[in-house]
């Protein structure tokens, strides 16, 4: 890991590389292409294709790989979020389409649950819609949703993490998928980590949703890659709305920021078919060998429990979990996140929103970075 050749190119220019023990994060630049991925994209480069064909077909192979009406490839699953609210809102009208973001005479609201509320949620403001809560911090009845409903109303969001313990406090998506279809309007899904196990990977379509994300950065695509599932007529308005419409249609709408190329889009059919066909069991033995490989030199250490983290669902399985004991070790675990970052190789780990305790994610790290990261905590640890 430590050769000389780690990080050159970004050295060369004065900017300094780090150990990636976060996971797949866009801060630290979210993924590695894998082979298959990097030469489906070199590929790529062999000739020139309108754009709207090749998003079509290239939509066209994904829907079919996994069973859904249809699919779309976006620049990451955050835009997948904003242009699908947009279709919400505007639908397939052209002139709706170029008045975005201002939504006079369209429905505009997004309803969301209280206690659903999240981070990315901000992408499905970017066309101009407004997220409206329903519910509140104890929780939200069916009837709260029916009573939200109205001709304001542009769609239902749901956010799914399936790795994580159930809220009994939130609606199910079948209860919203039920509710939200019976007054008639359409039910979005962020699903963008839910990738495996592979009865999740476009699911929520088949469960009766509108439209959901998957970010493909997960699967071994690049970084700024995701895609749209959805019925054929939201993926249809998705298309109106994005760059290429933009550009082949002549229409201004609000996705031309957006852009992706036939680069990208190849990798993303590649990462797909990849994923579909991978030995998961493979993998996922090996990313436990390198989580326990952190954890191997941080046993016994008075004042420190290090332990596997177990799941495998979604997009990081394993991982390891670090909580220390400041009265035994002399510092928190924000101190150790700073310590690590301040080290040499610099590493970058953070603490969890959830729980006292600092979570390392093995999807980025490159080979002998796991005992790197793990013998780097036991030195600060014992001092």
């Amino acid at each position: 890991m430590t050769t000389k050749d780690w990080g050159a190119i970004y050295k060369e220019m004065g900017a300094k590389p780090v150990v990636n023990a976060t996971g797949s994060v866009t801060l630290l630049g979210g993924s590695t292409p894998v082979p298959e991925v990097k030469a489906a994209m070199d590929a790529a480069d062999s000739a020139y294709i309108p754009l709207i064909e090749l998003e079509q077909v290239a939509g066209d192979h994904i829907a079919e790989m996994l069973g859904v009406p249809a699919a779309y490839v976006t620049s990451g699953a955050g835009s997948a979020l904003t242009l699908a609210t947009a279709a919400f809102m505007a639908g397939t009208d052209d002139d709706k389409v170029q008045q975005l973001p201002d939504t006079t005479g369209m429905p505009n609201e997004i309803l969301i649950q209280k206690r659903q509320r999240y981070w990315y949620d901000r992408c499905l403001e970017l066309a101009g819609a407004k997220l409206v809560e329903i519910g509140d911090e104890n929780g939200t009845s069916e009837e709260d949703l029916r009573n939200a409903i109205n001709e304001k109303t542009a769609a239902v969001h749901y956010v799914v993490y399936e790795q994580k313990p159930t809220d009994p406090n939130v609606l199910t998506l079948e209860q919203v998928i039920e509710i939200t279809h019976a007054a008639g309007k359409p039910v979005s899904v962020d699903a963008a980590g839910q990738v495996y196990p592979l009865e999740n990977f476009g699911k929520y379509i088949k469960m009766g949703a509108d439209f959901q994300c998957i970010a493909a950065k997960y699967m071994g695509a690049p970084h700024s890659t995701g895609f749209a599932l959805g019925t054929k007529e939201v993926i249809d308005a998705i298309s109106r709305h994005s760059f290429v419409g933009y550009e082949g249609r002549r229409i201004r709408g609000i996705g031309r920021p957006q852009k992706i190329d036939r680069q990208e889009i190849m990798g993303v059919v590649a990462a797909v078919k990849r994923w579909l066909t991978l030995n998961h069991e493979d993998r996922l033995s090996f990313a436990e060998s390198q989580s326990q490989a952190i954890l191997k030199p941080l046993q016994g250490i008075p004042g420190v429990r290090a332990e596997l983290n177990t799941n495998i669902m979604g997009h990081q399985p394993f991982g390891a979990i670090v909580a220390l004991d400041p009265d035994i070790v002399g510092f928190t675990n924000d101190d150790l996140v700073e310590k690590l970052r301040d080290g040499e190789p610099s590493i970058w780990a953070r603490v969890s929103l959830d729980a006292p305790q600092i979570e390392l994610h093995v999807f980025g790290m490159g080979e002998g970075e796991p005992e790197l990261v793990g013998n780097a905590i036991a030195a600060l640890v014992k001092g």
